[in-house]
């Protein structure tokens, strides 16, 4: 039998992208991943525009395409349901803009499907990457908030926060439940989790585009993000091997 893959796409008031986005990537992954028994998930999480319907009318019209819709708002918290919900073999999620090239899509699903790593993620910051229209102020903030992570966790990857990743079955039901975080920390404390506590990950460059508009804000979402660290760091770590051991026994 095919393994099963089911890519993720959280979204939050995207009517106009996500139409697009979606039949871009569906046309992909019918010729690029055609090996796999795949579906999309649009994961619609407190939209208070046409993003449900737009959802709703993508799911009619192909069949490889599904939605969930929570009322509570949260890119973690969409993901953390999703990927729980689902009974994939592999599960992946990428952003709705598709700032990364679907091209990398293949071998991010290989590494967990093929090579054996328990999460794959791209990543912007290796020699081989290609980043495109990316403003200095967000360089310098990633770049720094590269070295506070790896400085405090001592971690084997890179870029945490690139929003192409993907996950085990295993993985995901024994990682996604554990990270507390719904919003954008939701990547960094997954993979921080994950390799603490044993998990194998395999980094990938990725060519990257920024999209300009985009709604992340970067000192509010870098203020949490530091938040969330030292919560790992005094406790949170120890806290996740504890209930992953309560787990396994």
């Amino acid at each position: 039998m095919p393994i099963t893959l089911d890519v993720v796409i959280p979204c939050l008031n995207e009517e106009r992208a996500l139409p697009v986005s979606i039949r871009r990537l569906h046309a992909f992954m019918s010729e690029a991943m055609a090996g796999y028994d795949w579906s999309i998930t649009v994961a619609d999480n407190g939209s208070t525009d046409g993003t449900p319907e737009a959802a709703g009318a993508l799911s009619a019209e192909l069949p490889e395409v599904g939605w969930i819709r929570l009322e509570q708002r949260g890119r973690g918290r969409a993901l953390r349901r999703a990927w729980t919900e689902s009974r994939a073999d592999v599960v992946a999620y990428m952003d709705v803009d598709l700032s990364t090239d679907l091209a990398h899509l293949p071998g991010l699903v290989s590494a967990i499907a093929e090579e054996g790593y328990d999460i794959a993620t791209g990543s912007r910051l290796l020699r081989e990457s290609e980043v495109v229209g990316r403003t200095l102020k967000r360089e310098i903030t990633s770049r720094g908030y590269s070295l506070l992570f790896r400085g405090l966790f001592f971690t084997s990857f890179r870029d945490a926060q690139c929003g192409f990743k993907a996950a085990s079955r295993r993985a995901a039901d024994d990682l996604a439940p554990l990270v507390e975080d719904n919003g954008w920390y939701f990547d960094s404390e997954l993979l921080i989790l994950a390799e603490k506590c044993g998990y194998r990950i395999r980094e990938l460059p990725v060519h990257w585009e920024d999209d300009p508009d985009s709604r992340v804000r970067i000192l509010r979402t870098a203020w949490e993000d530091v938040k969330g660290l030292l919560r790992l760091k005094f406790g949170g770590v120890g806290r996740a091997r504890r209930q992953l051991r309560a787990k396994h026994q």
